[in-house]
């Protein structure tokens, strides 16, 4: 399962917040999260260090642009300029129940002259959180911001030039436009918030979307989002399970040292589940080793039924949705499949009617962005004669004759339909690295690490 950790230390880390996603629900809605995720102090560093570079190219590119014809008598020459931008300072960091806090200093060259040079500190302090606007999108929003602007070294003394030199930096920096725009020097501007919930495809025909159901909340140990989950097929939204338990975010007693921890309900896998056997994904047509002559050799009627030997195949379908059980340090799915067994390829002859009740282990694990599942072994296969064409079959001899191709297809099948992986919830450019997935009772954890994709660079950080 991934790189599972020991028992005893995850169960320390963890403690349940039994009220704590449901406070953001409105009452009067029937919306509730069934999986979630907490941006940890240590995502922040990473966000501002990813930020960094990316906001000293926001800033060079509006402070060292060509300045706008000005009609003033100062001449070119005496005119101060910003020759050079670094970013010395960028920082985010958390603050219980308000929101973030962001704090650059950047270091800029200026000169009126060949000869005359000045160094520039600017102090930006803002605070951030993150809101939900009325298409239910996440916004990032800031709420207060106080830039400072202070002269660090000089080759000339402090005249009544000088001091015209500093206003005429004043008016190129435009401190109520970097105030206004504070939020785009991060790495995810509101852009790739809203790319949160966008619609990832799982089958040609099925998709999952993620939606905030409030605006984030803010604790020590992180920032905390609440989602629910919403499967289309064939472009429409279908009714899932409901939950019999309302779901809760697990929050770290202490702090972790991954940058996201993502925590998926058991709730979240059986409407996965659902949605599948909805969109007929999980309906599978198996060869079976066996022929009509073969079997006649079992069952006598089948002689008179087949005048030639065809190979046998067992069309199953879902004859009621799938469900999802979660137990510590396991995951099991149980698929309920009718299976009609017949013989030809082109004229498809059913002759019994079987019900295939299949218990099997979960396997998880992450590519990129992406939970991989896969069927990873049968526990229980129960077999039961629906119907028959044939006379009386025995359960005995439908297992001996029927059972082996359902132990091994069936897995095989599902695999193939799950070999894509399901998105998880993540923002543009950045994917999941030292991934760490651990089963509980009722809800998968995922403490992971963001990375910024290698293909993001200086052509895309002005997005």
């Amino acid at each position: 399962m991934g790189r599972p950790a020991r028992r005893g230390a995850g169960m320390a880390m963890l403690c349940t917040l039994s009220i704590f996603l449901s406070l953001l629900v409105p009452a009067h809605t029937t919306r509730s999260p069934d999986c979630g995720g907490i941006l940890t102090p240590s995502g922040l560093r990473y966000l501002a260090e990813v930020s960094k570079p990316h906001a000293e190219s926001v800033l060079r590119h509006d402070f060292m642009a060509p300045p706008a014809p000005d009609p003033s008598p100062i001449s070119p020459s005496s005119r101060n300029q910003i020759i050079s931008v670094k970013v010395d300072k960028f920082s985010l960091t958390l603050i219980p129940d308000t929101g973030m806090r962001l704090s650059i200093e950047v270091d800029l060259g200026t000169t009126s002259a060949p000869s005359t040079t000045k160094e520039m500190r600017l102090s930006i302090l803002a605070d951030l959180h993150v809101d939900m606007n009325p298409e239910g999108n996440l916004e990032l929003v800031t709420s207060d911001c106080k830039p400072t602007l202070e002269e660090v070294q000089s080759t000339e003394g402090v005249t009544e030039d000088s001091k015209s030199s500093g206003s005429d930096v004043d008016k190129q920096i435009n401190v109520e436009k970097i105030c206004l725009e504070v939020s785009k020097l991060l790495l995810f501007p509101n852009e790739r918030l809203m790319s949160l919930a966008a619609p990832f495809p799982i089958t040609p025909s099925c998709q999952v979307q993620y939606l905030p159901l409030a605006a984030p909340m803010y604790s020590e140990q992180g920032i905390i989002i609440s989602l629910q989950t919403t499967f289309q097929v064939a472009g429409t939204a279908i009714p899932l399970p409901v939950s019999p338990v309302p779901f809760s975010m697990p929050e770290p007693v202490s702090s972790s040292p991954s940058h996201l921890i993502l925590a998926f309900s058991e709730h979240f896998y059986t409407s996965l589940f659902s949605a599948l056997e909805e969109s007929g994904a999980l309906n599978v047509s198996l060869l079976s080793s066996l022929t009509t002559a073969t079997l006649a050799e079992r069952i006598t009627q089948m002689g008179s039924l087949f005048q030639e030997d065809l190979p046998v195949v067992l069309q199953a379908v879902t004859r009621s949705s799938p469900h999802v059980a979660l137990e510590e340090d396991k995951a099991i799915v149980k698929l309920f499949l009718t299976a009609q067994i017949g013989a030809g390829s082109s004229l498809f002859q059913s002759f019994l009617s079987v019900n295939v009740d299949v218990t099997a282990r979960l396997h998880f694990s992450i590519a990129d962005t992406r939970m991989i599942i896969s069927v990873a072994a049968v526990e229980d296969i129960e077999l039961s004669l629906a119907a028959s064409d044939v006379g009386p079959v025995l359960a005995a001899l439908l297992e001996e004759l029927f059972l082996p191709t359902v132990r091994e297809e069936v897995p095989a099948q599902i695999n193939v339909v799950l070999r894509q992986g399901v998105f998880l919830p993540h923002i543009a450019s950045f994917t999941y690295t030292d991934v760490n997935i651990t089963i509980h009772k009722d809800y998968v954890l995922i403490p992971c690490n963001l990375q910024l994709e290698a293909k993001t660079g200086e052509a895309s950080t002005r997005e």
